[in-house]
């Protein structure tokens, strides 16, 4: 086993602290993140100042986990990455990722899917991971593809984007250990 997970030479995953309540309101409240997510309204700094509070940081307890992306060497917060959905009976979970604007495109989004992954299957022991992603985002496909993820099912007309349905690709990671 590693001796350590959630870190590499670029950046590191750790909990959400309060202090991170002004990154998580400006990505939450970013429109142009809406899309991808299920938000239907802007959250407040009330509601994510509950959920931080409430949080117990375990995935089988809350049943989910946001974890922050952050730079190692300036310790800067890039982004946030998830697992939701959590179902402990059949080990699964769905994952979310979401780099802020200024921090896309530099690799910061494989480097924590695959620490996540490490941390998910060598370390919680869950036999899966899944992602929804609409078909025509291929930067976010390449990214799911390029860290093992399957397309393993195609969901017509999932997505509702500005009056339009797109269809979404179900892509699937097992744990290679089971």
């Amino acid at each position: 086993m590693r001796a350590s997970f959630l870190m590499n030479d670029r950046i590191y995953l750790r909990a959400v602290e309060p202090e991170d309540m002004d990154i998580m309101y400006e990505m939450e409240n970013d429109p142009s993140m809406w899309d991808i997510s299920n938000f239907t309204v802007p959250y407040s700094r009330y509601v994510l100042r509950q959920y931080i509070e409430g949080s117990q940081c375990d995935v089988f307890a809350d049943k989910q986990l946001r974890l922050m992306i952050v730079g190692k060497a300036d310790h800067r917060i890039l982004g946030t990455i998830d697992i939701t959905d959590f179902v402990p009976l059949h080990s699964r979970g769905e994952v979310g990722i979401a780099i802020h604007k200024d921090y896309r495109q530099q690799g910061y989004a494989t480097d924590a899917l695959k620490l996540l992954c490490e941390y998910a299957f060598d370390f919680l022991s869950l036999n899966q991971l899944y992602a929804h992603v609409a078909v025509d985002n291929e930067v976010c496909m390449k990214l799911f593809t390029s860290c093992g993820f399957v397309q393993c099912g195609l969901l017509k007309n999932w997505l509702q984007v500005e009056g339009c349905y797109k269809d979404a690709a179900l892509l699937q990671c097992l744990n290679p250990k089971k």
